[in-house]
């Protein structure tokens, strides 16, 4: 195994870098395939992890993310659809994103809906940025069809051995597709299907986005993604028609140049509320920023709307004793 050292321009003076192991293979095909590919080829690259509860699959997936991209942080590991597409839109060309969790009460195939529609939809952004991708999710078989055969370039999948964590299998492209197409049926990792001792390895339990207070803010965060997903269960239908609403105001706005408080009055006239700070929070999904020439005052009407809704839900908290 090799020692990888990260070290971050973000850290302060006298911060030590990060250190934590890597399969010797594992860091030869990221700096000989996977930076390349970002680098010089002009692609991006789509990295699944997979794996049970409490395997460590996240921790793996932030230890090959921070080798892959030194400056990766809390910011760019997402934990529900509509925050990735805004990782996506951010991110600066070669940077890696970490979709973590991706499929959230993996009951129905509605949890997995907006990951797979936000993954096709989002691929140009991708390639253009040359971004990598790490998707971690309790099954590579929930992925979608495409995704999972054509866009995917690896699978990590993230096992126990008696008991103690840390253990992989890697399926290059092509067992991926067999693994697929063997294993969908009742998600299974068939034995026939044969993946040689020399992609097999162990990782460790180093967290390789900073300190023990890093550690601590991205377990709050995600703690924080999955009660607020618990909160507004979503069907895949409701799911869709919420999506086809925001695609619609996004370009109403665009085609017809309106400020968010112009749009939010022409709505009203249908007896229907959308406040400008909504308005606001459904385009910039699509990468829609203010424009200060066109509506000068727009980003005062938004910061006045905010204080107001704010005011609003602590009378609210105070009123119901929360």
């Amino acid at each position: 195994m090799a020692i990888v050292k990260i070290i971050d321009k973000s850290f302060k003076n006298g911060e030590e870098p990060i250190k934590y192991y890597l399969e010797d293979w594992v860091k030869h095909s990221i700096d000989t395939a996977v930076i390349p590919a970002l680098t010089k080829k002009d692609k991006d690259f789509l990295i699944c992890i997979d794996g049970s509860e409490g395997a460590g699959k996240s921790w793996f997936g932030i230890q090959l993310g921070k080798y892959i991209d030194p400056t990766l942080d809390l910011t760019r590991v997402v934990f529900n659809a509509e925050d990735f597409r805004q990782a996506i839109y951010k991110a600066k060309k070669g940077q890696v994103v970490i979709y973590d969790e991706a499929f959230t009460g993996l009951s129905s195939r509605a949890s997995l809906s907006g990951v797979n529609r936000a993954l096709v939809s989002l691929m140009m952004q991708m390639r253009q940025k040359n971004l990598c991708i790490i998707l971690v999710l309790p099954t590579f078989f929930l992925l979608d069809k495409y995704a999972a055969l054509f866009r995917a370039r690896v699978l990590f999948h993230v096992y126990e051995n008696k008991g103690r964590r840390g253990y992989f299998r890697c399926y290059s492209r092509k067992l991926k597709k067999l693994l697929y197409l063997l294993g969908k049926k009742d998600y299974s990792y068939p034995k026939k299907l044969y993946v040689p001792r020399r992609m097999k390895g162990r990782f460790y339990g180093t967290f390789a986005l900073g300190d023990d207070k890093m550690e601590e803010r991205y377990r709050n965060k995600k703690a924080k993604a999955l009660e607020e997903t618990e909160k507004t269960p979503m069907s895949a239908g409701q799911i869709k028609y919420r999506n086809q609403r925001d695609v619609c105001i996004y370009l109403l706005r665009r085609r017809m140049g309106l400020t968010y408080t112009a749009l939010s009055n022409l709505i009203g006239d249908y007896d229907i509320e959308i406040s400008s700070v909504q308005l606001f929070n459904i385009c910039s999904k699509f990468g829609d920023k203010p424009d200060e020439q066109l509506i000068p005052n727009e980003k005062n009407e938004i910061i006045e709307e905010e204080k107001k809704e704010t005011s609003k839900k602590t009378k609210k908290k105070h009123a119901t004793g929360d």
